[in-house]
């Protein structure tokens, strides 16, 4: 047989075996850290799994509570991921779950989290609710993260409460459930035994406080180091982005913008900004709402309590001279803008700061 023909034929079967491997699916076991004698004694937290996991949801709860931490002694947490239907499941990212513990596990659990959810209109089984329930009442505690807000509100524990989830789903879990008051700007909420945050990654900041809750400053800053992020964000803190980037990086816009950041103490009056462009008052309004998405005076406030922030965690100077610093001009204007957009009083923000190591970020 000619040798050519025979390096053909062998190539094409390594192309086809290759393409098989292409299309094989991930099988990923998630085996409990649950045995006879655990590594640890502290609570057990279990991560509900479900087809269509929302694979980084459950990622970082595995990551706070699932990671052996022998530097926190043997009362740290235990953690085991909970199937609530039948295997195998699907998770985002292609590939699947095979769980070793079903819904029973939710029985045991101290605390259980809802790592996101299927979709914001899909039916929360009435089985999972009954479960959660129960739990509730016999003094678990129950965490959401994302879009699980739905979960929890299926459970009506959220009742009369006010709870937080990502903004895009604020508006249908305000239709779905309207006894519950939605806060479409907080990271998270508490009340009580159950706990909602806003958007994925608000689910990282709501899992370190309840670290800080059951063990401690120190114990959370010590999970926040190894996660690199910072440690002090607070719940109220809103999970939209403060500071606003403009849009068109060319033009006359985008270099007024950084002058007013070096001179926020001065008066940047819609005249003077608009003199600067070369443009006429009317124009410059248009051209700068299309570049930033806000108004002048939106955004020259979200800039002058972001440089307040960082004035603040410096601990040096007063409340008063912040204020002067960044173009309130008094401490009462300061700190009305302050509450308004932080969700706290500067005083408040400077003291959270100062008590919580600062983590650097490499």
């Amino acid at each position: 047989m000619d040798i050519a023909f025979l390096e053909c034929r062998d190539g094409m079967a390594r192309r086809r075996l290759l393409w098989q491997l292409a299309e094989m699916t991930v099988s990923v076991n998630i085996t409990p850290n649950l045995s006879p004698r655990p590594k640890t004694t502290g609570p057990l937290v279990t991560a509900l799994l479900y087809d269509g996991l929302c694979t980084f949801e459950f990622g970082i709860v595995a990551e706070v509570f699932g990671l052996d931490r022998p530097e926190m002694g043997p009362g740290w947490y235990r953690f085991a991921s909970s199937a609530i239907e039948p295997g195998p499941l699907r998770a985002h990212g292609g590939f699947t779950l095979t769980p070793d513990r079903g819904p029973d596990l939710l029985d045991e659990a101290d605390i259980i989290v809802v790592p996101g959810w299927k979709g914001a209109e899909v039916d929360v089984p009435e089985a999972l609710s009954d479960r959660l329930r129960a739990a509730h009442a016999r003094g678990a505690r129950l965490v959401s993260i994302c879009s699980g807000a739905f979960v929890l509100a299926a459970t009506g524990l959220l009742d009369g409460a006010v709870a937080a989830t990502h903004w895009r789903y604020a508006d249908v879990l305000r239709a779905r459930f309207p006894m519950i008051e939605v806060d479409a700007a907080s990271l998270y909420r508490c009340h009580g035994q159950v706990f909602t945050s806003a958007g994925s990654a608000a689910g990282i900041d709501l899992l370190i406080e309840i670290v800080k809750q059951d063990f401690g400053a120190e114990a959370a800053n010590s999970v926040a180091r190894r996660l690199v992020v910072p440690a002090h964000r607070t719940g109220g803190q809103a999970q939209f982005l403060e500071r606003p980037v403009p849009v068109h990086k060319g033009g006359q816009i985008a270099p007024l913008l950084d002058r007013i950041r070096k001179m926020l103490d001065q008066d940047w009056r819609i005249d003077r900004m608009a003199a600067e462009c070369g443009m006429s008052p009317r124009t410059f309004l248009r051209r700068f709402r299309d570049a930033t998405g806000m108004t002048p005076g939106d955004w020259l406030t979200a800039e002058r309590v972001e440089a307040a922030k960082a004035l603040l965690c410096g601990g040096r100077l007063g409340i008063e001279a912040v204020a002067e610093a960044v173009g309130f001009g008094s401490a009462h204007a300061l700190r009305h803008h302050f509450r308004t957009r932080a969700g706290l009083p500067p005083a408040a923000y400077r003291r959270h700061f100062l008590s919580t190591e600062k983590v650097t970020l490499v």
